[in-house]
Order: structure tokens, then C-alpha cells, then sequence
């Protein structure tokens, strides 16, 4: 199974003509609302891609829908708490190439307690995999807790932020990095750690980095991309549950490049996640 402790956004989705400069006001030629947070976009990509998945958050009193959207896709949702903080919510802008510029505002997302992460995992043993993220609190109790109890523990460093990094690192199993974050973890600490560390290049692939071995590349797959937002999160839970499935590294990187490729073709975030037929078929082609 596969736990995570992750983020639940309500997305405000902006097109515009390119993206905004500072002092810049822009008209929208479209606008669209759902489901998103690295979280639960990584809870919907490992769901669909056939993993059993639990999360494990918290909204506010106005974003039920968010807990009964992930309901539908199969995740457990027990111990998605509703609190009385505000929902996070990001405002994201998407230029026509597809790429775009995200302000979050975290809200409930940073009201979960240690308890409530130690009653999620009271259960949890080795064939389990946690899920972390940086949108939350609770990730180092988290990861504590996890390594504990034998979990693999997998940890998109992201948004980045060194002190969080550091603080989650001796807890951590396979960190996950796209290539602006590791140079940013390389320069804060004059290298990069000597962890197994995935990092994603956008168009360049994504290379499996393992202390003493050669890197593992993966190349990405071309496609015309319609939207960018989501497509790290959509690596990721492709990639954890091909491992919790048993798949070998490369098998699981290969996977996690397909879904991520397909879910770049389609506006949105979560709701662009493509499922393990879709993912099949399009690496049969």
C-alpha cells in the first residue's frame, strides 16, 4: 500500500497569453477550478496507475468535494480530516506552450499533527510505501515513524526549501528532485547527498542516481504538451507505484515517463492522470 502524507489544493486554473511580468496585468482567455496539491496529485496518478493508495491531509469545511473527488478514484480517504482552516488553494497561470507560474497558499494543509499521521501509520509495515511532499507539517514525524516501521519512504522535495530537506533526509529513501531543485540542493550544501535521488529534466528524461553506480537515465517520451501542471507529481505516483508493484528501476522509471507524457497532452492537474491501460497502451505504441 501506499501512503501518503500530501497535500489537497483547490486549483484556480488561469489561461493566459504569456506569462505575467512583474507590475503586468493580463486578461484570461479561460479559467477552469479542481482538484490539485502535490499531494493529492500524486495520490490520483498512484491510484489510477493501479496502486492501493491511502492519504492522508486535510480540508477545509468548503472543499468536500476534494475528499469525495479522491473517494471516486478508489483512495482511502480515513484520514483526510476536515478542519476549520481554509482549504489550500494554488492560483496557477498556463501560458499557450503549456508552462506556467503557481502561487499556493497552504491553509489546512499545514494543520496536520503528528497524532493524526501516528494513527494513519499505526498499521503500516515493510511492504508499505510513505509519500512525502513539502506542502504539509508532520513530514518529519512522518518519515520517523515510517523508517520505523520498515516503509520505504519516498520524498518529493518540493516546493524547495533546504531547511525541510535537511531535516528529512536521515528518514529518507529515494528523494525526488526535478533539475532546478537539485542544483538549488548542490549549491546550498555543496553537493549533492549521498542518497539514492531521482532527478527530472522536463524534455531531457529523468536520471536514477545511486552512491557508487552509474546514473540510470530514463528519456521522456515527445509530445505536444497542453499543460504542464502536474506532470512532476504524475512521475512520481506512476513511479511509487510501479515499485510498490515490484516493477525494477527502470521498468518503473520507463512507466512513470509514459503517464507523465500522456498527462501533459490534457488541461489539468489531477483529473489529467492517465490510468494503467492508458499508460500500457501508449507505451505499446
Amino acid at each position: 500500500m501506499l501512503l501518503n502524507l500530501g497535500s489537497i489544493n483547490i486549483d484556480h486554473v488561469y489561461r493566459v497569453p504569456h506569462l505575467p511580468a512583474p507590475g503586468e496585468t493580463l486578461e484570461a482567455g479561460g479559467y477552469a477550478i479542481g482538484l490539485g496539491g502535490k499531494g493529492a496529485n500524486q495520490s490520483v496518478a498512484a491510484a489510477r496507475a493501479g496502486a492501493r493508495v491511502c492519504h492522508i491531509g486535510a480540508v477545509g469545511p468548503e472543499a468536500a468535494w476534494a475528499r469525495e473527488a479522491m473517494a471516486g478514484d478508489g483512495i482511502d480517504v480515513t484520514h483526510i480530516a476536515e478542519v476549520a482552516v481554509p482549504t489550500g488553494h494554488a492560483i496557477i497561470t498556463v501560458d499557450p506552450a503549456g508552462e506556467n507560474v503557481i502561487v499556493i497558499f497552504p491553509g489546512a494543509n499545514r494543520s496536520l499533527s503528528d497524532r493524526q499521521v501516528a494513527a494513519a501509520l499505526a498499521t503500516a509495515g515493510p511492504d508499505d510505501t510513505l509519500l512525502i511532499q513539502n506542502e504539509t507539517s508532520a513530514q518529519v514525524q512522518a518519515a520517523r515513524l515510517a523508517v520505523a516501521r520498515g516503509l520505504r519512504v519516498i520524498y518529493s522535495a518540493a516546493p524547495f526549501d533546504v531547511a525541510a530537506v535537511q531535516a528529512v533526509l536521515p528518514h529518507v529513501s529515494l528523494l525526488v528532485l526535478n533539475k532546478v531543485e537539485a542544483e538549488a540542493l548542490r549549491t546550498a550544501l555543496g553537493a549533492l547527498p549521498g542518497v539514492e535521488m531521482i532527478v527530472t529534466r522536463g524534455a531531457q528524461g529523468a536520471d536514477w542516481l545511486r552512491p557508487g553506480a552509474d546514473p540510470l537515465h530514463v528519456p521522456a517520451f515527445a509530445v505536444a504538451a497542453v499543460d504542464t501542471v502536474g506532470a512532476g507529481d504524475c512521475f512520481t505516483g506512476n513511479l511509487a507505484a510501479a515499485l510498490d508493484a515490484g516493477l525494477p528501476r527502470h521498468q518503473a522509471m520507463r512507466r512513470a515517463a509514459a503517464a507523465a507524457a500522456l498527462q501533459v497532452t490534457r488541461p489539468g492537474a489531477s483529473q489529467a492522470m492517465p490510468s494503467a491501460a492508458e499508460v500500457t497502451a501508449f507505451l505499446a505504441r
